[in-house]
């Protein structure tokens, strides 16, 4: 029971970025010289899966064409000498089998593109992950999910400690009973509670491991807040049937909120001083602006 296939919904609006986002998707906003769903397919593939999911709308071509041959590109870049480019760019398209699928339902909420990626379902379990924001783990944070679900059998969500309890109320927060160093049984989850109604510091959110039963409650599911199905109330329902869904609190990683404006500068900004070809001049530049 392998997990090969991995749905990444990106068909939202991108609203928080907006004008930016007016025309370009969210999810292609630049990390430095990648876009943001690069770094979140890159995970998924070291990882081990095969097939990635991308859930997009009428207004995401860009990400069909980043992930896409550009035979013209790749002649001029050929013909020009830069074969470090050319490499580069042909390796993305050939990252995994990608699979595009437009959301058309009259409904929203983030469960909505996760059924929308049921027909290309076949196995029991696939894995889901958000395609605006990514956790930088070392092993890769799907790679340690799926070490859960081998060991354990059933759905597994990624888990990050919040640090500061007043930041509770932006996250999906665990209940959570210890079952090992780092894995826990998730109880149920509550959706953006106040610091008084978390019932941990657990923030259980950005990759799931889910099983084919949850297509059946998301399409059961009444719309809830604002209007919208989400994917934590069907995850309650499948947790309530029964079903065991695990906790992994991810090891050696970094969380990376990229689809919130000021989580998104600070990620370009620690990747910039991260990257050998940038770090010391941008070093230079930001203590020239503070002083």
């Amino acid at each position: 029971m392998e997990i090969k296939k991995v749905v990444i919904p990106a068909a939202g609006w991108g609203t928080r970025f907006l004008p930016q986002t007016k025309a370009l998707p969210k999810e292609m906003l630049p990390v430095l010289d990648k876009p943001v769903i690069q770094y979140v397919v890159e995970e998924a593939v070291a990882s081990g899966i095969k097939d990635v999911i991308i859930i997009t709308g009428w207004q995401k071509r860009a990400i069909e064409d980043h992930f896409d041959r550009s035979f013209e590109l790749e002649k001029f870049l050929e013909s020009a000498g830069k074969i470090k480019e050319l490499e580069q760019i042909r390796k993305i398209a050939q990252l995994a089998n990608f699979i595009y699928i437009r959301q058309k339902s009259r409904y929203y909420g983030n469960a909505m593109p996760v059924l929308m990626a049921e027909p290309a379902i076949s196995d029991r379990y696939f894995a889901v992950m958000w395609g605006d924001e990514f956790i930088k783990a070392d092993p890769p944070r799907l790679a340690q999910m799926i070490e859960v679900f081998e060991r354990h059998r059933g759905g597994v969500i990624s888990m990050i400690q919040i640090k500061d309890k007043t930041q509770v109320s932006r996250y999906g927060i665990a209940e959570v009973s210890p079952l090992e160093k780092n894995i826990f049984k998730i109880k149920s989850i509550i959706e953006k509670p106040s610091v008084d109604q978390a019932p941990s510091n657990f923030a259980a959110h950005g990759a799931y491991i889910l099983p084919r039963e949850i297509f059946d409650i998301i399409r059961k599911l009444k719309p809830g807040r604002r209007k919208e199905i989400w994917l934590t109330d069907a995850i309650n329902q499948l947790i309530k049937s029964g079903y065991p869904v695990y906790g992994c609190e991810i090891k050696n990683g970094r969380y990376y909120d990229t689809g919130n404006k000021m989580e998104y500068l600070k990620t370009v900004v620690e990747f910039a001083l991260a990257s050998p070809d940038f770090s010391e001049e941008f070093k230079r530049y930001l203590k020239e602006k503070i002083d």
